[in-house]
Parts: C-alpha cells; structure tokens; sequence
C-alpha cells in the first residue's frame, strides 16, 4: 500500500475525517481537508516532518505510513527479492503450501530479525488462542516496536 492509502487506513480506523485530521496537523480552514486529499491522492507526498506528527496523531509507527510499495504484484515481488537480499528470506513449499522463511546461513537463530518474527508468531498465537483481541493485535502491529510485548 502506497504512503497515500496508509493515511487514509489509518485515519479511517481512527474515525477522523480529512478535516479533522488536518486540522490537528495545523491546516485551518478549507486548506484542511484539500491538503489531507492530496496526501491520500499523492498529488503530494509529505515530509518526514509531518509523517512523524501524522503517526503521533494516528498512534502508529512512522515506519506503518512508510512501508515500500506493494500495490501490486510486482512490487510486492520485488520487495521480497529485496528482503531475500538483505535478510536471507528464501522461499519454499512446505505440504503443497508456498512458505517464506529465513535462510539460516544469512540471518542467525536469536539474530534481530529472529527476535522480531518471533515476537510476531508470538502476538499472531496469542490472537489465535483468544488471549488478545484483534484490535489489540493490531495495536501491537501498528506500534511496532513500541509495543512489543515478548
């Protein structure tokens, strides 16, 4: 999703409108509402500055407005290739079923990206067993890491 569907995300979970929220972002008057539109509708992409008093306003991690583009296949291909690169994430087929793991010989058991996807399964079996809700599911996901509850 590209910066201007994740704004919209998460104002709309939030229940804030255009206006509200850019009103709180210090846009007065009808500026308001047309800037956040074309933030959503990247006619204009914010600066780093007003993502991070977006992210406070919206309770998320700068990092959940930024992720790279996957709004379409492709770029969600190319994504994981990069991840594949960086991280040693590797694909594989596990009972018929396509699977996504770690290479081992790139990224080390008790390693930082291990802890992290660990942390995760972690959060995804609490939801699983009733033990969170899926709103605190998503708390957890969209704060990260500031939430991390291992």
């Amino acid at each position: 999703m590209a910066i201007g569907q994740r704004i919209k995300f998460f104002r709309n979970r939030k229940g804030f409108t255009q206006k509200q929220l850019g009103e709180m972002l210090g846009f007065h008057g009808k500026s308001s509402d047309v800037r956040m539109a074309q933030y959503e509708s990247e006619a204009r992409i914010p600066k780093q500055e007003l993502i991070k008093e977006m992210a406070d306003l919206l309770e998320i991690d700068t990092k959940a407005l930024t992720v790279p583009n996957i709004d379409n296949y492709f770029g969600l291909m190319h994504t994981f290739f990069a991840l594949e690169d960086m991280y040693g994430l590797t694909i594989g087929e596990n009972d018929g079923n396509i699977c996504l793991s770690l290479d081992p010989a790139v990224t080390k058991p008790h390693s930082v990206l291990d802890d992290c996807l660990r942390s995760w399964l972690q959060q995804k079996e609490k939801l699983a067993q009733g033990e969170i809700t899926k709103e605190q599911y998503d708390e957890w996901r969209y704060q990260y890491p500031k939430l991390d509850m291992r």
